[in-house]
């Protein structure tokens, strides 16, 4: 019987046995100079697409990366088995610099940033004319991120067939905005697909668009060897089988250019972007807040925007998204 207290002595004291191999914890982390090169294709639960060496190889993120993200279009160096055999897992080690981030929060008081995608040169905003309805304000929304992005933009409105393209042309004309009008019909026969791909050579990217506009249609005409399914979005409420659930690049024929497919979009917060930037995103406009009063929120009475509007040098509708815009990142007005 072992006996305790103060008559006890170190034979009857358990003790466990230290672990062996135990070694203290280091933060010096492995530098992996040996990582090979890839590109991040698609991101979908943890695991990662990556196109390594002309194969795709499914990944996962290093634990060393902590919290760094990993996105489309990113560029990475990878270890492990990188053959792209089933049931083959490489880790993710290291995230190159990116040379263009774009993003955007879910609404404007969300301060958290949602990053769509990495290293893209241009964003297309595709846009029905009917069946759904143009959403003017959606498309100044990404206007302004590919500004803030340093991405230049491009416009796409398809079903020209239900509605004229006249008034949103219109409205777009003063940003120089390159555009392309396309049909239903032109979209069934390819030659939709044509006009728009001339545009897409040597760049990466990115599309976005309200649900059901017609944007995944597009993307498979683009490129027909990678069809993404397409499916059927109530035009009033926005709801629906949104078929694009998570971001996909996808190489141009003759691998000139990157199209990424990204999911619908109900939303486009700009919570990361400050004032002087959304302003600076409508250049229309901002010749005409040098008559402005210092610190001029451009929605009070002394704004030289109301005159700079009423003299024809820009659209009322422009003004008028502007101050929306910038009322909802202030939480004075939702979109």
């Amino acid at each position: 019987m072992r006996r305790y207290g103060k008559h006890t002595d170190e034979d009857d004291i358990r003790v466990r046995p230290g672990r062996r191999g135990s070694r203290p914890r280091t933060h010096i982390r492995p530098k992996h100079e040996d990582a090979t090169g890839g590109f991040v294709l698609t991101v979908d639960r943890g695991r990662i697409t990556c196109l390594v060496e002309g194969r795709t190889v499914t990944a996962m993120k290093a634990r060393e990366l902590g919290r760094k993200s990993v996105v489309v279009g990113d560029r990475v160096g990878l270890v492990g088995d990188l053959s792209g055999e089933k049931d083959t897992l490489a880790r993710i080690v290291r995230v190159e610099p990116r040379a263009s981030v774009l993003r955007r929060t879910a609404d404007d008081d969300d301060p958290y940033e949602r990053v769509i995608v990495a290293n893209a040169d241009q964003l297309a905003v595709v846009t029905a004319l009917a069946d759904p309805e143009p959403r003017p304000r959606l498309i100044d929304r990404c206007l302004v991120a590919a500004f803030d992005a340093g991405l230049e933009a491009l416009l796409v409105l398809t079903k020209s067939d239900l509605a004229s393209a006249r008034q949103l042309l219109d409205a777009y004309a003063p940003l120089g905005v390159r555009h392309v009008v396309t049909s239903r019909e032109e979209l069934a026969t390819g030659g939709a697909a044509e006009r728009v791909r001339e545009l897409l050579y040597g760049r990466s990217t990115a599309f976005v668009g309200h649900s059901g506009v017609g944007k995944t249609t597009l993307v498979n005409a683009l490129v027909p060897a990678r069809q993404r399914a397409t499916g059927v979005v109530n035009a009033v409420t926005g709801r629906g089988r949104h078929t694009t659930t998570s971001a996909l690049a996808l190489p141009l024929p003759g691998d000139d250019g990157w199209v990424i497919d990204t999911p619908g979009l109900r939303s486009f917060g700009l919570h990361h972007v400050e004032a002087a930037r959304v302003v600076a995103a409508f250049p229309d406009l901002v010749p005409g807040t040098e008559g402005c009063p210092r610190a001029c929120s451009h929605d009070e009475p002394a704004c030289a925007l109301d005159d700079w509007v009423r003299d024809g040098h820009a659209e009322p509708a422009r003004l008028y998204s502007l101050r929306r815009l910038l009322a909802s990142r202030e939480r004075r007005e939702g979109d």
